[in-house]
């Protein structure tokens, strides 16, 4: 089963060819680093499933480079300039370094003049980029410039998969993806004939915002196109909400690896976390991570799960997953539609959501009620 799906991998989900590149890479844990016994197997775990993976690869693509490098800390920072190297070329990075254009990338700080250059570089050398990554770094490179650049710019095919363990292969890896491509678009096709999206949970999670303007988009696991981009285990339709327009309270019960010991409540005004409230140990982790810059306090994504063989909820690339489940990110959206850049983005899922639509003449129309999908594929 575990070689099989791997295989797929190569084979269904990146359509792999024998004249191609690929680059896979994970991170190391820092020593800096507070981690629990059972993150820390999990994650070197996932240096075993990249080993198996490189070697699998070596049949279906002419060169696999497998690479570990710092772990970053965060999700939605970006990797390191070894890392661009790896998948860009040498001489890439060599004139975005002339031109002192990594250093500000790598940062999140870089001007709107300064990615107009930095994508005339990677137009320029764009030949040089590998044609597929599979990302097994246990931090996030999903919603990062260096993943943007090589799908947007260069046509690499891109598999983001954070936080992966043994047990997704035989879970939601193995699902049917024609099934989960066709309920995926019949979500995304609704949403985007919307404005606005309000959402409640049994748990007292409410929330409302606006899409206008904004389009809902698939992760539907099929990434065979130049520049496809999307989580394995994958199955989830997203988008990002307009700056500024969300306002609510999200009642947080699952943190990304595990469930609370006592709820936390979000406050969301205009589009921002004003206020964090519970005593649990990761209020004050997320208070500190908010507290780092403004923009972490962004509502930055409206995603919901769309894959019936995702189960787990105390992992947050399968829980996000899970068919009748909504989730909602803080921070960074700059690279689908949103237009706040930070070095952080952080989901979290919410159980049983009801999900309305309201459209352009003010009708409100039911998507889901209490985890159930209105809507037929």
């Amino acid at each position: 089963m575990i070689t099989s799906v791997l295989r797929d991998i190569f084979r269904v989900n990146l359509g792999a060819k024998k004249t191609e590149r690929c680059l896979i890479f994970t991170d190391q844990m820092s020593p800096s680093e507070e981690i629990a016994a059972a993150v820390a197997e999990k994650r070197s775990k996932l240096k075993c499933v990249a080993f198996l993976a490189s070697e699998i690869g070596k049949s279906f693509v002419r060169e696999v480079d497998t690479r570990d490098f710092p772990s970053t800390g965060s999700h939605g920072a970006e990797p390191p300039e070894e890392i661009w190297k790896a998948a860009f070329g040498e001489r890439t990075v060599r004139e975005l370094n002339k031109k002192r254009l990594l250093t500000p990338l790598l940062q999140k700080k870089a001007t709107d003049e300064e990615f107009s250059k930095a994508e005339s570089v990677l137009r320029r050398f764009n030949k040089d980029a590998v044609d597929l990554v599979i990302a097994l770094s246990y931090f996030s490179t999903s919603h990062t410039r260096f993943r943007d650049f090589l799908t947007r710019i260069c046509g690499t095919r891109y598999a983001s998969m954070p936080l992966f363990d043994f047990s997704m292969l035989e879970g939601p890896m193995n699902v049917d993806w024609r099934k989960l491509a066709k309920i995926s678009a019949k979500i995304a096709g609704s949403i985007n004939r919307a404005e606005k999206v309000e959402i409640t949970t049994p748990n007292g999670t409410k929330l409302s915002f606006s899409i206008k303007g904004r389009k809902a988009l698939t992760d539907t696991g099929i990434l065979t196109k130049p520049g496809a981009f999307g989580n394995l285990p994958a199955g989830e339709v997203f988008l990002a909400p307009v700056e500024g327009s969300s306002n609510g309270r999200l009642i947080l019960e699952w943190a990304p690896t595990r469930e609370l010991s006592s709820p936390v409540t979000l406050v969301v005004k205009q589009g921002i976390v004003r206020e964090i409230i519970g005593d649990e140990d990761f209020a004050d982790e997320l208070r500190r991570r908010l507290s780092d810059r403004e923009e972490n306090r962004n509502i930055a994504e409206f995603g919901m799960g769309t894959n019936n063989k995702a189960k787990r909820p105390d992992n947050i690339l399968e829980s996000e997953k899970i068919l009748g489940t909504i989730h909602i990110a803080l921070g960074d959206n700059s690279s689908f539609g949103g237009k706040v850049k930070t070095p952080f983005h952080q989901d979290f899922v919410f159980f049983k959501p009801t999900v309305s639509l309201v459209s352009k003449d003010g009708s409100k129309s039911s998507l889901m009620k209490n985890g159930k999908l209105q809507v037929t594929p």
